[in-house]
């Protein structure tokens, strides 16, 4: 039986971010081969992972990110069952490293994110080797991209909200911050109102109507009040037209169009873990 040195336990530690119990335990059970140990660390991942399967894992990261150029942008969810884990450095990192890896290779979807390598190892199996070393249950559970000509993220501290915001044209930095912000704050359903599926207008309206209804509102009127209804829905539920939160004496297209008459919102991404 070959001797396990405490090099070698550091060397398994570094490669696999397991405690210095298990990677002495693995190299043991292995007579030092590493390559095995390392499996053996994968395979204790997957019993921890498949023991916490019915758990939830409500609390976690939101992180967004612009690729170099600043043309494309990735946003990915990381979650974990409790709030210590979701603060700890080295969650953070495995969610960041994550996010660089859907930024670099852009993948079509959440299946595809999971499928790709860091050094090596697919993203799947890093968190579960990470399920078994911290002993929680964590769970890839969102992935989105975005593509525009300029692209702005903004992560809200905390790390539970992130939004990506893209626009048609590239200017200051600032500017594509206030819009990220905006979004993170005032969480819109749309860009604009022709954005807004049709069915959601129109249920809309219904609520309105039936809201007035309940109300006693003579029934000749109720149309007149649902309309009314709808247009504060657009208002307050459509970016562009929500009042910017810096300035509400002027809208968010009335602020994009002091910084260029031709700038506005391509489309955008948000998402919050506490909604």
């Amino acid at each position: 039986m070959s001797q396990i040195t405490a090099a070698d336990i550091s060397k398994l530690r570094k490669m696999t971010g397991a405690g210095m119990m298990d990677c002495k335990s693995a190299l043991n059970e292995t007579n030092g081969d590493f390559e095995k140990a390392v499996e053996i660390i994968r395979k204790k991942g997957k019993l921890v992972a498949s023991k916490r399967a019915d758990r939830e894992a409500g609390e976690g990261v939101v992180l967004a990110k612009a690729s170099s150029e600043g043309k494309a942008g990735a946003m990915v969810v990381l979650n974990c069952e409790t709030d210590f884990v979701a603060k700890n450095a080295d969650f953070i990192k495995l969610a960041s490293s994550i996010l660089d890896a859907a930024i670099e290779n852009k993948p079509d979807d959440l299946a595809a994110l999971k499928a790709l390598k860091i050094d090596n190892t697919s993203i799947e199996d890093l968190i579960i080797e990470q399920i078994g070393i911290i002993g929680e249950k964590l769970d890839l559970s969102y992935y989105a991209k975005i593509e525009a000509e300029q692209v702005v993220p903004y992560i809200h501290p905390g790390n539970k909200i992130a939004t990506l915001a893209g626009l048609n044209k590239v200017v200051d930095m600032q500017v594509g911050k206030d819009i990220a912000m905006q979004v993170a704050a005032m969480n819109p359903v749309a860009v604009d109102e022709n954005d807004i599926p049709p069915e959601v207008l129109e249920k809309e309206k219904e609520i309105g109507r039936e809201q007035a209804r309940n109300e006693g509102k003579p029934e000749n009127i109720l149309d007149r009040i649902a309309e009314g209804k709808v247009k504060k829905f657009i208002k307050e539920g459509t970016l562009l037209n929500q009042a910017f939160t810096k300035d509400n004496n002027m809208t968010v297209r009335q602020y994009l169009q002091t910084v260029d008459k031709e700038l506005t919102v391509t489309g955008f991404i948000r998402y919050s873990l506490n909604q």
